[in-house]
């Protein structure tokens, strides 16, 4: 025996509806949820920088893959969701077209900026700053060192004498063509692009009336820096600067040794010397202006601009002699006559002797 059971139209269409009705409602709320996540995973902040208000420069060498770019990202603590982030870089293609390059990551950067300038290789340059450096090698390490090309490229084309005649200059002189300043560079530029660059900053610098102002005191650029190191060397008195080149002027003039100290320091490349020795004004080197006359065969510094315009527009005055002033204030004690340097070299021998300051 068997039943049919007869239900009314009526309630067939209304579980009907709300059927449908419920299927509505639950595919809404999941497309919500969905498009709400992907909405986070697309816009929302997930990249942080350990200093807060600072970018994060993130570098990416040439051999590098995308596992190794979030490998850098999770050391540095960069990275809040590894995973939403890996999820975005598929969906972009991104580990497929990972680029060289320097990439600052500023704070709470979604993913999607973070890809889309990592993907299309928008490099950010990087500041290089740069000042007095005592001797080529720590051009070369400091200077090479902030690049992909590294500091062995650089070295081995500023002593190539092919290469530093190509700018006007041989191994010894080229260090002039780095003028200390600020530059913004990208990371991975080409080494003879940056020579040129280099290049382009110096014949910035030497105007036409910069020009005119060497050739008035008889002087080639390459001496006027040259000069120029060696007044950095003796005094970082702005004010004084002026005066101390107006000295070494004279004594250019008149065939006098120019005797500077840093001269002698630079050549026993003791750069901790205080108080120079009388046998250590001795030492056989073309950059012992006690023992050779006229200037050293390149520079004992990177001067800056300032101090070189300091030698451009140099002090007219008879000074022949300075030391520093026996007060330690920092400045020197300038006179005209032997007699009178002699004199104020002792008072500043005894205070060197009183403060205990033997070499």
């Amino acid at each position: 025996m068997s039943f049919a059971v007869n239900l009314p139209e009526h309630f067939t269409l209304y579980m009907s509806r709300n059927l449908q009705i419920g299927l509505f409602l639950t595919v809404s709320i999941l497309l919500t949820t969905f498009t709400f996540y992907f909405w986070q995973i697309y816009r929302s902040p997930n990249l942080q920088t350990q200093e807060g208000d600072k970018s994060f420069a993130l570098l990416i060498p040439p051999g590098s893959t995308f596992e190794s770019v979030v490998d850098t990202l999770k050391k540095n603590d960069v990275l809040n969701d590894e995973v939403s982030f890996r999820f975005l870089a598929k969906l972009m293609k991104y580990p497929d077209l990972v680029k060289v390059g320097r990439y600052e990551i500023t704070p709470r950067m979604s993913n999607r900026a973070a890809l889309v300038k990592l993907r299309s290789g928008s490099e950010d340059p990087l500041t290089l700053t740069f000042n007095s450096m005592r001797q080529k090698s720590d051009l070369i390490e400091r200077v090479g060192g902030k690049f992909v090309f590294g500091a062995d490229a650089l070295a081995q084309r500023l002593n190539d004498p092919a290469v530093t005649q190509k700018y006007g200059f041989d191994t010894t002189t080229i260090v002039t063509m780095f003028l200390p300043n600020t530059y913004q560079i990208f990371w991975t530029i080409k080494p003879d692009a940056f020579l040129e660059r280099m290049a382009t900053e110096y014949k910035k610098f030497w105007t036409p009336e910069r020009q005119a102002k060497a050739k008035a005191l008889g002087m080639s650029q390459v001496q006027v820096q040259v000069l120029a190191s060696i007044v950095a060397a003796e005094t970082n008195k702005r004010d004084e600067q002026p005066r101390v080149a107006g000295v070494y002027l004279n004594r250019i003039k008149r065939g006098i040794k120019l005797e500077a100290d840093p001269t002698v320091i630079f050549a026993l490349r003791d750069f901790g010397i205080r108080r120079l020795l009388t046998r250590q004004l001795s030492v056989d080197s073309p950059y012992n202006t006690y023992r050779y006359a006229g200037l050293p065969p390149g520079p004992i510094n990177l001067p800056s601009p300032a101090t070189i315009d300091a030698v451009l527009n140099a002090e007219q005055h008879d000074y022949l002699f300075f030391v520093v002033d026996a007060k330690f204030n920092g400045y020197h004690t300038f006179s005209k006559t032997l007699a009178e340097h002699l004199a104020n070299a002792r008072l500043y021998q005894q205070e060197l002797t009183k403060r205990k300051i033997m070499k």
